[in-house]
């Protein structure tokens, strides 16, 4: 715990670089997102197609 407060210290802006996936330069070039947006855009897709059909049964 000590060490981890030292390096806290020391590091620049006292603060530790960020794991999320969103924040990642690498995986944003590649095209991966976290699991929260790939959910999101599912549902937004769905639902674009789920419009289209019932506008096209009417």
């Amino acid at each position: 715990m000590a060490l981890l407060c030292v390096n806290l210290l020391l590091r620049k802006n006292g603060q530790f670089k960020s794991f999320h996936i969103h924040d990642s330069e690498e995986m944003r070039k590649r095209g991966i997102h976290c699991v929260m947006d790939q959910d999101r855009e599912m549902r937004e897709k769905s639902e674009i197609i789920r419009k289209s059909i019932n506008s096209k049964s009417k």
